[in-house]
């Protein structure tokens, strides 16, 4: 694992962060404490809670209970509640509520960064706003982000409210998103980075266009799979690296962007953990980041 500075508060944060929800949970409380104990030995010392899910809350207090709370970040998700419903909720008493709840079940003391989810312009009052700086005043929260993609977020960004941006980024993202994270660290901020793999095989396709059959019926070759047509699919060749997994090269990718503090990444599994973790100490195949470039040009046109 390696480690990148935390905005302008002085500390380190791996470069994965281990996001945490209720698919967490989905196999167990046992499956999910293995999971962070795994996070821990590979060397992952940030963590974001999806929502102020009690139960969530609880067992990463519990996973962290047996390292120094200063050597670990925690960041909470805020706007969504404690996930169990759909209602979004940016006011003063429900974020108060909800930090308050996580802090409660977790036993961490306070949390690091409070990120908004995707607040709409007209989302956000200002009471909420004061309310929050009033936390991090105190202690509670340590820093204040906000997450999310649109126009609406350069103008959260040039506020100088915010410590942290919370962004999609991949490998076909566009100027304006590049331009927000370029915006962000002359602010200050610091850049999380999540939505960096999409897997393009299983995007829907139409149906195949059909085969001439040449004399007699032999010959047309049959269908081939999709990642090996030509022209087909501009970022085919992330599934035909050997020794590397698309995803990874992805997350490699991203990763190569100083401007970038940490990437979001989400496993509910052990070795694809693992595999992830194992990232940041590889370096790209010589020739794959022209590749990349080129693609993105191919996609464009």
């Amino acid at each position: 694992m390696r480690y990148r500075p935390f905005g302008t508060s002085g500390a380190a944060v791996s470069n994965l962060t281990l996001s945490l929800g209720q698919d967490t949970l989905a196999k167990g409380r046992g499956a999910a404490l293995e999971l962070m104990y795994t996070a821990l030995e590979c060397g992952v010392n940030s963590y974001r809670l999806e929502t102020a899910d009690p139960v969530v809350a609880e067992v990463l207090g519990e996973a962290l209970s047996h390292v120094d709370r200063k050597l670990v970040s925690v960041g909470l998700t805020l706007g969504l509640g404690d996930g169990r419903s759909a209602q979004r909720d940016f006011s003063a008493r429900g974020m108060t509520a909800a930090i308050d709840r996580a802090l409660h079940y977790s036993g961490l003391g306070w949390i690091d960064l409070a990120a908004l989810q995707e607040p709409a312009e007209d989302e956000l009052p200002r009471s909420s706003l004061d309310a929050l700086k009033a936390m991090r005043a105190t202690g509670r929260v340590r820093l204040l982000g906000v997450a999310g993609d649109g126009a609406v977020m350069d103008a959260y960004v040039s506020t100088g409210a915010f410590d942290a941006l919370l962004t999609p980024f991949d490998l076909n993202s566009g100027w304006p998103v590049r331009h927000r994270i370029r915006s962000a660290r002359e602010q200050d901020m610091a850049v999380f980075a999540y939505d960096y793999f999409t897997d393009r095989r299983k995007r829907r396709r139409g149906p195949a266009a059909p085969v001439k059959k040449r004399l007699f019926g032999f010959g047309g070759g049959g269908e081939q799979h999709p990642e090996r047509r030509g022209g087909d699919d501009a970022f085919g060749f992330l599934y035909r690296t050997q020794n590397w997994t698309a995803e990874a090269i992805c997350l490699a990718y991203v990763l190569t962007d100083p401007s970038i503090s940490s990437v979001i990444v989400a496993a509910d599994e052990v070795d694809r953990l693992k595999m992830l973790a194992a990232t940041p100490e590889r370096d790209m195949p010589p020739g794959l980041a022209a590749q990349i470039e080129m693609a993105r040009v191919s996609r464009a046109a």
